[in-house]
């Protein structure tokens, strides 16, 4: 993708898994810039990435999910799943801002017979769920079951 010329935002919702990216990248020699709730210069890994100075942004969802404007980015990839589609969703929507001008592509990697594929279809499940509180105008929160919890570890 990077010698497509993409320009990349990676989100994982674990920052160990952040680090360990971040090294396969540092050995292949493909610049990047990470941004964590540790991230003291926040605006200039933003800046860094805005202006084309480095492909690829490493973000943690809980830092990079909301108040971010990425609009240089035409990638989206999710590297692990979170249970609740909306904040996902938000961490996508920094790249579909007032002032993109290209297509974004967003890209969730889901590994067969896993508990992925588990959080996967319950944020399917959240989201019809949410969807169905707000077409009926009710008010609700949808919120993880100890259920839901459950389901994610049984046998596939």
């Amino acid at each position: 993708m990077v010698e497509e010329g993409r320009k990349i935002l990676i989100f994982s919702q674990f920052t160990s898994m952040l680090e360990l990216i971040e090294q396969h990248l540092h050995h292949a020699e493909i610049g990047y810039v990470k941004l964590t709730g540790k991230t003291k210069k926040r605006d200039e890994v933003i800046t860094a990435f805005q202006s084309g100075q480095v492909p690829i942004f490493l973000i943690s969802l809980k830092a990079g999910g909301v108040g971010l404007n990425l609009t240089a980015a035409d990638t989206v990839i999710h590297y692990d799943p979170w249970w609740n589609p909306a904040a996902e969703d938000q961490a996508s929507d920094r790249a579909w801002r007032i002032g993109q001008d290209k297509p974004v592509f967003v890209y969730k990697l889901i590994t067969n017979k896993s508990i992925e594929e588990k959080i996967l279809a319950l944020q399917q499940n959240k989201a019809e769920l949410a969807h169905s509180i707000l077409s009926t105008d009710h008010e609700g929160e949808a919120k993880l079951t100890e259920n839901d919890v459950m389901n994610l570890f049984e046998k596939f």
